[in-house]
């Protein structure tokens, strides 16, 4: 049982990115199509080829930052200890720092994997969305349905029949309503998810129908071969019906499909460079499992879906197998010390460009300053001494008069003024 969404996906984040990603199908598809080639297996090798190009660069950025990641670790680590159990703010701000100047002398921006995968995984996924609803992003091939479902919409009862036929081959579709105004697309769901039964068993349901469901069937046989497999069948469900008719090839066949997924996802984790890590590090084992379990899991998940999605899953892993191996050799032959050298220059003109702007500020504080002080001086400057001694001796005379006044008021003060002039004039 399969549940299955061939409508367009409207996803808020997904939704776009799978509408972008299925035009560039389609595009794909009238590209092979015009070379005289129609089939949607050899369409979604090409598409998984053209996206994983276009991430081309993406990747090679994210294992360049792991491969940095792994040699500036110890000094992180260094300043991490340094500061270990200094909760206050100026060691806070410190160490910030520290390791600021530590990722711009390796070139790395601390959030640079997790921007990488942000944009990846969204991409990856949506993909897997088109991969698996072929007829909703894909006009050429919904066309083919077109003649069928108008067939089937203009025969009385067709809901009713089309509900029991979902329940009796156990199709699951989520919100199905064969009423509404989208009826059309989930029949299209319907057919698309059919396997050969399947068909045989429409030609039950609308016997007046047969010539048509027989048309359709042979134009989409043509569509959806691939190396004399059907791709929206399972490899489980290939090998049982294949098993039955004595037809071993075919039945060989379905059974490399899952194989050669395992074989793939294997080949993609061993070209991978792998951190070296201490026996005792937790999250370096939950990896090393992590790489054993998925490749089993897509084994045996793959005799369950179309073939479709096997394809692409092989496809995809062989386009990273081969991208891999490139990047490795890249990433061999560069010198690392020499990108290292170039970021510390950079870190550096990066750090005087910000004591350039401290500077700038606190220039301006110490000529605001300065105005501030030049403006007293010149207040002072205006009054000639005479003047001075002669307020200077007026305040003494008043104190002199208020001889109980309390010493912080302003007469006490102008007494203590008048004596430290006395003593720098003698």
């Amino acid at each position: 049982m399969t549940d299955i969404i061939l409508t367009q996906y409207d996803g808020a984040i997904l939704g776009p990115i799978a509408k972008l990603l299925g035009w560039i199908m389609n595009g794909v598809y009238l590209f092979l199509s015009k070379m005289g080639i129609e089939n949607i297996g050899l369409s979604i090798i090409v598409l998984t080829i053209v996206i994983y190009t276009c991430m081309l660069p993406l990747t090679i950025k994210q294992q360049k930052f792991s491969i940095m990641s792994r040699k500036m670790n110890p000094e992180l680590q260094a300043i991490q200890k340094k500061y270990q159990g200094k909760k206050d703010q100026e060691s806070q701000m410190k160490m910030t720092e520290e390791t600021q100047m530590i990722y711009d002398k390796y070139g790395v921006s601390p959030t640079g994997s997790c921007l990488q995968l942000l944009i990846q995984m969204p991409i990856l996924f949506a993909l897997y969305r088109v991969i698996y609803n072929v007829p909703a992003y894909v006009a050429s091939v919904k066309n083919v349905f077109t003649p069928l479902v108008e067939g089937i919409m203009a025969t009385p009862g067709y809901a009713a029949t089309m509900d029991s036929l979902v329940e009796t081959l156990k199709i699951v579709i989520k919100n199905v309503d064969f009423t509404g105004s989208n009826a059309g697309n989930f029949i299209i769901d319907a057919l698309y998810s059919m396997n050969v039964a399947g068909w045989d068993t429409l030609r039950d349901s609308f016997p007046s129908l047969t010539s048509t469901i027989g048309t359709v069937q042979d134009e989409l046989n043509h569509l959806n071969y691939f190396l004399g497999l059907n791709i929206s069948n399972s490899p489980l469900h290939i090998i049982t019906t294949s098993f039955k008719a004595g037809s071993y090839l075919m039945m060989i066949g379905a059974i490399l499909v899952p194989l050669f997924s395992y074989l793939t996802q294997v080949l993609n984790i061993k070209l991978m460079p792998q951190q070296e890590t201490e026996a005792n590090d937790q999250m370096a084992q939950q990896m090393k499992t992590m790489n054993k379990t998925m490749p089993l899991f897509s084994l045996v998940f793959c005799f369950t879906v179309p073939v479709g999605l096997g394809i692409y899953w092989i496809a995809s892993a062989l386009v990273r197998g081969v991208q891999q191996f490139a990047i490795n050799k890249y990433l061999e032959s560069m010198d690392l010390d020499s990108i290292i050298e170039k970021n510390k220059e950079k870190a550096e003109r990066k750090a005087e460009k910000r004591r350039e702007k401290m500077g700038v500020y606190q220039n301006q504080i110490y000529n605001a300053a300065s105005m501030s002080t030049k403006r007293e001086t010149n207040l002072n400057n205006s009054i000639s001494t005479e003047e001075k001694n002669q307020k200077v001796q007026k305040a003494y005379e008043t104190a002199q008069v208020a001889k109980n006044v309390n010493p912080n008021s302003l007469t006490a003060k102008a007494n203590l003024v008048k004596e430290f002039n006395e003593r720098n004039n003698k």
